[in-house]
């Protein structure tokens, strides 16, 4: 049963998850102290009741779109699991709100229990479901055969890759090759068929996969076995470093009509890109709000000290290299800009940044908000327009960019923030290629949670002035 019915493992998931979220959601409710004191009875039953059927039964589903009950039979335990995290994480958002507008009759933390209850209890049943399936197919059990099309290089690769994961529980059933092509045969010769008995091998044999590790100049020439694989059902996967090692893995996406690949140094979830900018128009809006005051009275200090504007506009590339105009308080004589060229020989910076650590440009009261980092408060604006995020590189100047080497340039392919691992580590303590390095780091590893720590580290970075002139 284990072997061919995936939809229904996926609904036995679907159904045992659902009575996971009954069991954990019950038990709070019984055991907990997260409702409301002296609340109706007749009011609480009917919010818990809601609640209880959204948390049951629109979860699982909320999870299906993380594609928690996808196949995870060549992921790793770890994928599976952030995939299981990020589903929980929107569906606390998701239950918050609607407790949040019903003014339910409970704790603000009672989404919040529930959740982390959930992931804990989903976590480890999914861990001993896929720890056995594992098992059974490093056993023997719940196998897939697999067809794989090439007999060269990349074919023998495919081969010894799939040897060394018998837990995804993929069997070789052959290999197919036209015979035509000049490549040096690297797998055993008696498991190479012809092209012309593939429909023959697909009807006569069970083959759950074929897997395309042919050389680039076969593929026009392997379209039949596509069209075949597609008229009979049969999933088709193809190897995506036809192009060389030096591309990136790609994502599948529509163009129209067309499939296409797309090809990114990093896949970044869109779900989670739009929690981070929901994080970032609530916080940045939060944050004007707060920060109002003390953008009030620096605005009459540097009215008061030197003439000029108090906000100082400036041209910065954000994403992709988008042009955008900056907001910070005024630091700087009105003319700082002009002067820029002839203090380049003071530039305490290397690479194309220019920075001076007693900068003759600089007002008395810019240096106490620079000290501080207040200058950079009004940039709270540009993260509220989406010019900007909380977390992200710090935005470049078109003349910074256009020094640039060409991987320095990879740091514009994420939107620019207010604070950044540059900034939580040293600041202008640290050489522009270590600066840049760090960037990378952050965009080639990036997720929420990293994003939340920045924005922790960021507090004692700027209390005890770390690295800021």
């Amino acid at each position: 049963m284990l072997r061919e019915h995936d939809r229904t493992l996926r609904s036995l998931l679907l159904t045992s998850d659902i009575v996971v979220s009954v069991v954990v959601f019950t038990g709070i409710v019984l055991t907990s102290k997260l409702r409301v004191a002296g609340a109706d009875p007749q009011t609480m039953n009917a919010a818990l009741t809601a609640l209880g059927v959204l948390a049951c039964l629109v979860w699982p589903l909320m999870l299906n779109l993380f594609s928690v009950y996808g196949t995870h039979r060549r992921e790793a335990l770890g994928q599976a699991l952030t995939q299981l995290f990020f589903g929980n994480l929107a569906g606390v958002i998701v239950l918050s709100a609607v407790a949040f507008a019903m003014a339910a009759p409970v704790s603000p933390l009672f989404p919040i229990v529930f959740g982390v209850a959930q992931f804990v209890a989903l976590a480890t049943s999914r861990s001993v479901m896929l720890g056995t399936l594992r098992y059974l197919r490093r056993t023997g059990h719940n196998y897939r055969n697999l067809l794989i099309v090439g007999c060269g290089p990349r074919a023998a690769q495919a081969m010894e890759t799939l040897q060394k994961h018998p837990e995804w529980g993929m069997r070789i059933a052959g290999f197919v090759d036209d015979g035509s092509s000049n490549v040096k045969i690297c797998v055993p010769e008696d498991l190479i068929s012809k092209f012309v008995d593939v429909p023959k091998i697909l009807r006569d044999e069970m083959i759950d996969e074929v897997l395309v590790a042919c050389p680039r100049s076969m593929l026009a020439s392997i379209s039949p076995i596509v069209q075949e694989c597609a008229a009979i059902g049969v999933p088709i996967t193809l190897l995506s470093d036809l192009f060389g090692d030096h591309l990136p893995p790609p994502r599948v996406s529509r163009f129209d009509s067309m499939a296409a690949l797309t090809f990114a140094p990093v896949h970044h979830s869109d779900v989670a890109l739009a929690v981070k900018r929901g994080v970032d128009v609530a916080g940045s809006a939060l944050g004007l709000l707060i920060a109002s005051p003390v953008l009030l009275a620096a605005a009459g200090a540097i009215r008061l000290s030197s003439p000029g504007k108090i906000l100082f506009y400036q041209t910065r590339l954000g994403k992709n290299g988008r042009p955008f105009r900056v907001l910070k308080l005024r630091t700087m004589c009105v003319n700082a800009e002009s002067m820029k060229e002839a203090l380049w020989d003071l530039n305490e910076m290397d690479g194309p940044v220019f920075k001076i650590e007693h900068d003759p440009r600089v007002t008395w009261v810019g240096t106490f908000l620079r000290k501080w980092s207040l200058d950079e408060l009004p940039q709270l604006w540009n993260v509220l327009r989406g010019d900007m995020s909380l977390v992200g590189p710090r935005p470049p100047t078109p003349d910074e960019v256009a020094r640039y080497h060409r991987n320095d340039r990879r740091r514009l392919s994420m939107r620019p923030g207010i604070t950044c691992i540059w900034q939580v580590s040293g600041r202008n303590e640290i050489g522009f290629n270590d600066w840049m390095k760090l960037d990378l780091l952050y965009i080639d590893t990036w997720s929420l949670g990293g994003d939340v720590r920045i924005l922790f580290r960021t507090i004692p970075a700027v209390l005890f002035r770390r690295g800021a002139s």
